[in-house]
């Protein structure tokens, strides 16, 4: 008698240990999984949301590059662009590296303003703000002031970096589900920018007035998201 309860206290003993091992192992699983996939997602946010091509901006004649858009509803994104400047007057045309970052507070679904326009197939972005900064390769071009210049001529301000703002609009078409090849949406823009240089210009003589300072740029954008 003693030795059948043996028996079952044995059993049921390792019965409990292989539950509680199988367990263990489940949440082993688990977190492992809940690692793999964090990795899994920080590898995607690399991936570019959108391809962008712009004109002007104190960035080039032409730019184009790549974007990741992130934060609730997209509303911010961060941009690479390359840039082309002709030679014109100069001995040789220009390339420029800009980083730029949006923000785009208020998508507006324009379906509700016009009724025959299809729900959320047209948004209109009432405002986009970008901050951004850019730079011109070239030996002209210098990021602390040459010995030739008075000290202080130039107040800390190199040639070589720009500082950026700019203020604009867009419009977005989202691209039907059953027509979608490479994009799931497109944007057309407009920009009003000026930089660090044009300001200090503007204080620094009279002569020089808003107007003069600001420049109109247009683009589009291509996003798979």
């Amino acid at each position: 008698m003693k030795l059948n309860r043996f028996v079952i206290s044995m059993a049921m003993l390792t019965c409990t240990l292989h539950v509680m091992a199988g367990d263990s192992l489940d949440i082993q699983q688990s977190k492992f999984e809940r690692r793999l996939e964090r990795k899994q997602n920080a590898w995607l946010s690399l991936i570019p949301t959108h391809f962008v091509i712009q004109n002007a901006g104190n960035m080039g004649t032409l730019s184009a590059g790549i974007g990741w858009s992130y934060g609730k509803s997209r509303k911010w994104e961060t941009e690479l662009l390359v840039g082309f400047i002709p030679k014109h007057d100069s001995s040789r045309p220009k390339v420029t590296t800009t980083l730029k970052g949006n923000y785009i507070p208020w998508k507006i679904d324009l379906s509700k303003i016009i009724g025959k326009i299809p729900e959320d197939r047209w948004r209109f972005c009432p405002l986009t703000a970008s901050l951004y900064l850019n730079t011109v390769y070239g030996h002209e071009f210098w990021k602390s002031q040459p010995g030739r210049y008075p000290d202080d001529y130039y107040q800390f301000m190199s040639t070589k970096f720009r500082l950026n703002l700019a203020l604009g609009e867009r419009i977005e078409f989202k691209i039907p589900e059953s027509k979608r090849r490479r994009h799931s949406r497109i944007a057309l823009f407009y920009e009003f920018s000026t930089c660090d240089l044009y300001v200090r210009s503007m204080f620094q003589s009279s002569d020089v007035k808003l107007k003069d300072i600001i420049g109109l740029s247009i683009g589009a954008k291509f996003y798979t998201n």
